[in-house]
């Protein structure tokens, strides 16, 4: 039921290593169009990442990129750069590899985390991408804010074929042939009749668990009200 980052990331991903200069690292961002790249060391393992406001916050002459009223993006300024031979030549930023401007320890998530954990910590953290690597921290793909959107971009049929494949008809232990399940833009309905509240409310939690699922709506009944003490009849 749950997508894990496996299921979405990217495998074929760019890198450099710690001794790639300033000029090729925003090389490699541009001519790949992404918004960062991991740092690796000679045996593949992730050692830190880079990123365009890593690289930008080195720029040593901001103003020949800048005019009154117009700041270009990130990722056009860093093609700036790249396509100017000799722009900024002996600068600092220039002179810089990626060993030096890279964050270190590198955020990083295995292939078995699941793709809403993956989105927790590039929300918490404020990255857009994170390096996927093995149990030995070797790179193995890297995972995006893109990528961890595909989980919301199954088809209703999709969705609903997991709900009565893998919940009606697996996971729970009573009677569920009187529950129809409907899914409109990633809505869920239930509907029908179970033999105990309990069991309704497990199959409520377990649909909304479902990934793609943006809301359940609740019409199951029960015959029994196994769960007191609420208030609820």
């Amino acid at each position: 039921m749950h997508m894990k980052v496996r299921d979405v990331m990217t495998r074929d991903v760019a890198s450099v290593n710690g001794t790639t200069p300033f000029r090729d690292v925003a090389e490699v961002l541009v001519n790949h169009r992404v918004s960062a790249v991991p740092v690796v060391d000679g045996d593949g393992h992730v050692i830190g990442v880079v990123s365009e406001a890593d690289l930008l916050r080195k720029e040593e002459s901001r103003e020949q990129y800048y005019r009154e009223a117009y700041r270009p993006s990130l990722l056009l300024r860093l093609r700036r750069r790249v396509s100017r031979p000799g722009a900024g030549d002996g600068g600092k930023a220039h002179a810089e590899t990626a060993a030096q401007l890279m964050t270190a320890p590198a955020i990083t998530v295995q292939p078995h985390t699941s793709v809403v954990s993956a989105a927790r910590i590039m929300e918490e953290r404020g990255v857009k991408r994170l390096p996927v690597v093995d149990d030995d921290g070797r790179l193995e793909g890297v995972v995006s804010r893109h990528d961890v959107l595909k989980v919301f971009v199954r088809t209703d049929d999709d969705i609903a074929g997991e709900i009565r494949r893998e919940i009606l008809d697996g996971a729970l232990w009573t009677d569920t042939s009187d529950v129809q399940v409907s899914v409109q833009a990633g809505v869920v309905r239930l509907r029908g009749h179970m033999t105990c509240r309990s069991d309704a409310h497990i199959l409520v939690r377990m649909t909304e668990r479902v990934n793609g699922v943006i809301d359940v709506v609740d019409g199951l009944t029960w015959a029994k009200d196994d769960v007191p003490g609420d208030g609820v009849s």
